[in-house]
C-alpha cells in the first residue's frame, strides 16, 4: 500500500510536473531579482548599521525608537535559529527517516539555489527600521497588553489567510507564474530554507501578510512587544513546518479533534501543493482551501500513510564512516547546510562552538549507536553512509578497541539483516590492528549475506595510475601497511625501485618474497628518512613531521593515504591529496561533501565499495589486498563511470 497514494498524486498533476523547470530562462521580470543580489555577505552590513546606531544611542540619552534596532537584530538573530533547528532536524535521518515525505536527497544545485535563503529576513528588518522610523508613535508601545494578541490573531485570521491565499492563486496564474513563482518550486525537496526561496516581489507580498496584523494592531493601539516577537516567531515556526520534508504532526489527532484539520497546515499539505499546483494554496489553514474547493482529495489518506510508516527503504550500499576530528565533526548536513555541501576547513566561526561539540563527543562516547549521515542515489540504487560515532584520535586508544569492533559489527550485522548488498569500511574502520581489515567480522560470521569490502584495492589502484610511467624511483612510508605491501609488490613488478621505510627486517623479507625473484631486487629497505634526499616521489602512508618532510629534495609530490593527510608544509614541493574518485555524472541527491573531498568526489575506499556492488561482485575483499585483482579493480571503476581526480 505505501507509496500508491504518492503515486497517484503524481499522475494527477503529470501536466504540471515540469512546470517550474519550463520558465528557467525567464529571469528579468521587474521586481524578480533582490536589490543587493550582487553585494554578497555585504548585505549583512545592514544589521552592522543597525548595531552601531543602538550602540551609539547607549551612549547618550537612549530613546524607545533606537531601542527598536535592538529588537530588529534580536529579531534576526532568533528568526535565523528558528530556521537553522528545523533544518538540522530535517538532516537528521538517524531520527525521521520514517517519516520523510519525498525520499529524494537535496543535491548541490538546489544547495547553491537557495545559498541566500534568508535575504526575506534583510528585507523584513529594513521594512519594520523603516516602520518604526516614519511613526514614531510606534514605538511607545508596551511589553505586554492581552487585548493586542486577541486583535493580532483576529487580524491574521480574517485578513492574512485569505489574503494570502487569494494571492497565492493568483501567483499561480500562468503570466506570474512563469515570470516568478516558478523559482519556489524550482526547489525539488522542501526545506525550511525553501520557504525563503523565492523572488522580491513575492516576498514583499508576503511582508503586507505579515505587516497586517502586528504593525495593524499597534496601529489600533493594543500593540506590545511581546505580540510582536510571538507572532513573527510563531509564523517563522509555521512557514518551516510548511516547508519541513518531515512529517511532525501526528494522524491520531484528526481523528481525537477533527476541528484541527482545518485549522493545521501539515508538512505533507504543504508538499501536496509542490507535487500538484492546482491544490493546497492556504498559508496556514486549510479552511481557506475547503471553502475555495482546493484541497487535495488524497492529502488526509497521504498523510495517513507516512504516519504509519515502520519499515524504512533499505539502502543497496553502505558506506561505513567515521569522525575525523572535533572541528570535522560539525562538518555535517544536521550543523551547518551549505557548510557541508563545500570541502571541509577549518573556519573562524566553528571555534565558539568546539565546546559544546567536545561535550557532544563524550556524550557519543558514553553510549552511542551508528546513524544514518547521509545519502544519495546512484542509478535509482539507495547509497548511504553510516557513521560510527568515534573520532580519530579514540580508534588509537588500546582500551577503545573492543567497543569500536562492537559498533562496526553491529552495524554490519544491521546490515545483513536489512538487505543491504555491499557495506564498505571507511579508513580506521578497517584498521589492520583492529580487526585485520574486516576479516574479524568475516571470520566471525561465516553466513554473512552482505560482502564487506575496504576498498583498499580501488585506493591502492588509484595511487598507483597518479604515479607517472616514467619515475623509477619511489620512496614508500608505512611500507608494511596493507597498502604499503600492496603498492610495494605492483611498482616491483614494474620494475620500480622501492625504498620501503621499516625497522622490520622480518616483515620486510616477508614482502620480499611474495614476488617473483627477478622483482625482489626492486624492493629496498631502508630506515631513515635520509636515504630519500635523492627521491622526488614519495608515497607516504605513515604521518610525516616538518623534519621528515625536510629530507624530501627540492621538486618532490608526496602521495598520501595516510588519514588524517600531512600538513603542506614544503613550498618547493607539491602534495597531493587522499586517494579519490568522482562518482559517476548520474547520481542524484548528492549534497555533501565528504570530508576534504570536492563536490561529487568521495575517498577512493569509499569509491571501492560503489565499484564492488555495481560490478556484482559475490566475495569479501577484506584482509590483505590481491594485488592481481588491483588492475582488474581500476578497469572496473572506469567502466562503471567514475573518474580519476
Amino acid at each position: 500500500m505505501e507509496g500508491k497514494i504518492v503515486d497517484s498524486v503524481i499522475q494527477e498533476r503529470k501536466t504540471f510536473q515540469d512546470r517550474g523547470t519550463g520558465f528557467k530562462g525567464k529571469m528579468n521580470a521587474p521586481l524578480f531579482a533582490w536589490p543587493w543580489k550582487n553585494l554578497g555577505n555585504f548585505k549583512y552590513l545592514f544589521y552592522l548599521a543597525l548595531l552601531a546606531k543602538y550602540l551609539y544611542s547607549t551612549t547618550g540619552e537612549e530613546t524607545k525608537e533606537n531601542n527598536w534596532c535592538f529588537h530588529i537584530l534580536l529579531l534576526f538573530y532568533l528568526r535565523g535559529h528558528v530556521y537553522q533547528l528545523w533544518s538540522a532536524y530535517n538532516y537528521m535521518f538517524f531520527l525521521n527517516q520514517n517519516r520523510r515525505i519525498s525520499q529524494a536527497g537535496i543535491d548541490y544545485k538546489q544547495i547553491d539555489a537557495e545559498w541566500h535563503w534568508d535575504n526575506f529576513l534583510i528585507l523584513q528588518g529594513i521594512i519594520g527600521a523603516l516602520a518604526y522610523w516614519s511613526f514614531p508613535s510606534l514605538t511607545n508601545i508596551p511589553f505586554w497588553d492581552g487585548r493586542g494578541i486577541i486583535c493580532c490573531l483576529a487580524l491574521h485570521i480574517g485578513v492574512s489567510e485569505p489574503l494570502y491565499y487569494w494571492l497565492h492563486r493568483l501567483l499561480h496564474s500562468p503570466n506570474l507564474f512563469a515570470n516568478y513563482h516558478w523559482l519556489h518550486h524550482s526547489s525539488k525537496v522542501l526545506h525550511p530554507f525553501t520557504a525563503g526561496h523565492a523572488t522580491f516581489l513575492e516576498h514583499l507580498i508576503l511582508c503586507i501578510v505579515l505587516g497586517v496584523p502586528t504593525l495593524g494592531t499597534s496601529f489600533i493601539g493594543y500593540g506590545s512587544i511581546s505580540m510582536m516577537y510571538s507572532y513573527i516567531l510563531l509564523f517563522d515556526i509555521l512557514r518551516c513546518l510548511g516547508h519541513s520534508n518531515v512529517e511532525v504532526i501526528p494522524h491520531y489527532l484528526f481523528e481525537t479533534v477533527p476541528l484541527l484539520k482545518y485549522l493545521i497546515c501539515t508538512p505533507t499539505y504543504h508538499n501536496i501543493h509542490h507535487m500538484d499546483t492546482r491544490t493546497n494554496f492556504c498559508l496556514f489553514m486549510p479552511v481557506y482551501d475547503i471553502l475555495g474547493k482546493t484541497v487535495n482529495s488524497h492529502y488526509l489518506d497521504l498523510h495517513k500513510e507516512i504516519n504509519s510508516r515502520t519499515n524504512r527503504r533499505a539502502p543497496d550500499f553502505v558506506f561505513l564512516a567515521h569522525v575525523v576530528d572535533i572541528m570535522s565533526g560539525m562538518h555535517a548536513p544536521f550543523v551547518f547546510r551549505s557548510f557541508n555541501s563545500i570541502p571541509f576547513s577549518t573556519k573562524f566561526f566553528l571555534f565558539p562552538m568546539w565546546p559544546f561539540t567536545f561535550l557532544v563527543m563524550l556524550a557519543m562516547w558514553a553510549k552511542s549507536k551508528t546513524f544514518l549521515f547521509n545519502f544519495y542515489n546512484l542509478r535509482s540504487r539507495l547509497h548511504q553512509t553510516w557513521v560510527v560515532p568515534r573520532f580519530g584520535f579514540q580508534y588509537f586508544l588500546p582500551f577503545a578497541a573492543d567497543g569500536i569492533n562492537k559498533q562496526i559489527e553491529e552495524a554490519i550485522l544491521r546490515a545483513d539483516r536489512l538487505g543491504v548488498k555491499v557495506i564498505s569500511l571507511a579508513a580506521l574502520n578497517k584498521n589492520e590492528g583492529l580487526n585485520g581489515g574486516g576479516t574479524l567480522f568475516v571470520n566471525k560470521h561465516p553466513n554473512l549475506k552482505v560482502r564487506v569490502v575496504h576498498g583498499n584495492t580501488l585506493t591502492a589502484a588509484v595511487i598507483l595510475n597518479e604515479i607517472p610511467r616514467d619515475v623509477d624511483e619511489v620512496f614508500l612510508t608505512g611500507a608494511t601497511s596493507k597498502l604499503g605491501r600492496a603498492i610495494a609488490l605492483y611498482l616491483a613488478r614494474r620494475r620500480v625501485m622501492v625504498l620501503m621505510l621499516t625497522q622490520s627486517t622480518e616483515r620486510f623479507n616477508k614482502i620480499q618474497k611474495e614476488v617473483p625473484e627477478e622483482f625482489q631486487k626492486f624492493l629496498v629497505q631502508v630506515t631513515k628518512y635520509q636515504a630519500a634526499k635523492r627521491c622526488k616521489t614519495w608515497i607516504v602512508g605513515k604521518w610525516s613531521t616538518p623534519r621528515e618532510q625536510s629530507w624530501a629534495p627540492s621538486g618532490t609530490h608526496f602521495h598520501q593515504f595516510v588519514v588524517p593527510p600531512i600538513i603542506p608544509f614544503r613550498r618547493d614541493c607539491t602534495y597531493g591529496k587522499l586517494a579519490a574518485m568522482k562518482l559517476p555524472e548520474d547520481v542524484e541527491g548528492l549534497g555533501s561533501c565528504e570530508y576534504t573531498m570536492e563536490r561529487g568526489v568521495v575517498h577512493a575506499c569509499h569509491a571501492g565499495g560503489v565499484v564492488h556492488f555495481l560490478e556484482g561482485w559475490t566475495h569479501h575483499e577484506v584482509g590483505a589486498i590481491n594485488v592481481e585483482q588491483i588492475d582488474v579493480v581500476w578497469k572496473a571503476a572506469l567502466r562503471q563511470g567514475l573518474k580519476p581526480m
